[in-house]
């Protein structure tokens, strides 16, 4: 009787250790504000010209382009010195944020400061 009794206890006890551990790891949320509808808002046009000197690199603002769009990553972990894994910022990274593995989904959640000019 006393071995089942331990048995059940033992059995509590992992169970218990095995639910507090579950937790998924803690992922940093960027807390950037966003702008809520791009299309109701005026924004600035920008040239890929006036993009490429927000590069990120020495103090300078840290802006890429997508779908049109440009957005601010320069407070963002992900972006140091606006780099993110090889690609910097001060392009228009359309082309290859879609093709990574999150997408453009994480960028989109930065500020929109300014649209794309047609034709760059």
């Amino acid at each position: 009787m006393k071995k089942l009794y331990l048995f059940v206890v033992l059995i509590s006890v992992l169970t218990l250790s095995a639910c507090a551990n579950e937790s998924s790891p803690t992922i940093p949320v960027e807390t950037e504000p966003i702008v809520s509808d791009p299309v109701e808002t005026e924004l600035p046009t920008m040239t890929l010209a006036e993009l490429s000197a927000f590069d990120g690199k020495n103090g300078a603002k840290a802006y890429v382009a997508i779908s049109g769009y440009v957005y601010d990553v320069t407070n963002s972990v992900y972006w140091p010195n606006g780099n993110h894994n090889g690609y910097q910022a001060g392009r228009d990274l359309t082309i290859p944020l879609n093709q990574s593995p999150h997408g453009i989904a994480n960028v989109q959640r930065f500020p929109i400061v300014a649209k794309l000019a047609s034709g760059g």
